[in-house]
């Protein structure tokens, strides 16, 4: 009995003694993966130089506009004019400087700009994108259009290629690149075409036609620079941006481009012979409309009444005389819709047209050939 008592105790103690290892065991192991839990957890020593790096993406980022504004940018100018100084009650004022933009069409270094950019100034001169500035000449203007070609010499570090004005369409996506203000030169904004064809009234007897309508901002110093496509081309010329006056209402994203085939037409001829024709009939007029009938009882309510025929003009030749108020040209009578410059501009020197006139009581027909008027 003794021997088995003994035996008993033995085995008891053995596996007592296996199952207390293997508990033990378990919790040391439970503890050291806690352990290491924590210290993964634990946030590092803000003393560690690796918390001070701070990470930098180097990616690149390139869209349709970035690309068009990559290619079109070097051709885009800034243009600087002196224009002289006036004498008045305080004294003499000194010269003024203007500024505008314009960009750079040939690779002879022609330019185009607006004509009021450059209008009265007795000195141009020119800032290239990479900061070159270039005098510049004048080699001649075209007022009505409100277009201006220069020409600078050396060489030039890119050139816009002009596309089709006629196929743009409203929505269209478009890019403004000039110098607002002179100073942040090549800014550029983005916008769409807000309308095509439109008239704005210049307040000086005529309107400018067929304008594109555009929201892309254009502020003052943008003039003359480039109204681009998402195709790389120069579609427009910034040319005007109406905010409202007086008792309008003011309004923003209004502004308003030449069209690229105007632009073309003109400039290309102002290359070729040094200037642009215009028909030319030899009339001053005093364009009316209701207000200006009213007040002095005239019989119509829109024309144009003629102040002075030049002499040996075509209107001279035709027997136009001062008094006569002109209400058709051809087969366009002036209206609300069309004045006396815009109807006569529809023109080309060599055309024979009609001019009706009120005489007095009386209608008359006369027969008029139009010449040549050139801005040398």
């Amino acid at each position: 009995m003794k021997k088995v008592t003994v035996f008993i105790i033995l085995v008891i103690l053995v596996f007592g003694s296996a199952i207390l290892g293997a508990f033990l065991g378990v919790s040391l192991a439970s503890t050291r993966d806690n352990n290491a839990q924590m210290a993964v957890q634990q946030p590092a020593d803000a003393s560690s130089p690796s918390t001070n790096v701070i990470s930098i993406s180097s990616s690149e980022i390139s869209t349709t506009i970035t690309q068009v504004v990559e290619r079109v940018e070097p051709a885009v100018v800034t243009v600087i004019g002196q224009t002289p100084g006036q004498m008045t009650f305080f004294g003499y004022s000194g010269d003024q400087q203007v500024s505008g933009s314009g960009f750079i069409i040939t690779a002879n270094g022609y330019i185009i700009t607006n004509n009021h950019v450059v209008e009265g100034t007795n000195s141009v001169s020119v800032v290239l994108s990479d900061g070159t500035e270039l005098q510049a000449q004048v080699v001649n203007t075209e007022k009505y259009a409100d277009l201006a070609v220069l020409k600078v010499q050396g060489e030039m570090p890119g050139e816009a290629i002009l596309g089709d004005s006629d196929n743009l369409k409203p929505g269209e996506t478009v890019i403004a690149i000039g110098s607002p203000l002179g100073d942040f030169r090549n800014s550029v904004t983005v916008g769409v075409v807000s309308a095509t064809g439109r008239t704005l009234d210049t307040g000086s007897g005529y309107e400018m036609e067929n304008l594109i309508q555009t929201d892309a901002a254009i502020n003052s110093g943008n003039s003359g620079g480039p109204l681009v496509n998402l195709a790389g081309e120069v579609v427009g010329i910034n040319t005007a941006v109406v905010r409202g006056s007086g008792t309008s209402a003011s309004a923003e994203g209004l502004g308003f481009a030449i069209p690229s085939n105007i632009a073309l037409l003109i400039s290309q001829q102002i290359i070729d012979q040094g200037y642009f024709a215009r028909p030319y009939l030899g009339v001053t007029v005093q364009p009316i409309n209701p207000s200006i009938a009213r007040r002095y009882e005239l019989p119509v309510e829109w024309g144009a009444y003629i102040t002075r025929v030049g002499a040996n003009s075509p209107a001279a030749r035709a027997g136009l005389q001062v008094g006569d108020i002109i209400v058709r040209m051809g087969e366009e009578a002036l209206d609300e819709n069309t004045q006396f410059l815009n109807a006569l501009f529809a023109f080309q020197p060599g055309d024979v047209i009609e001019v009706e006139v009120l005489r007095q009581d009386a209608r008359l027909v006369s027969q008029v050939t139009l010449v040549e008027a050139v801005a040398r």
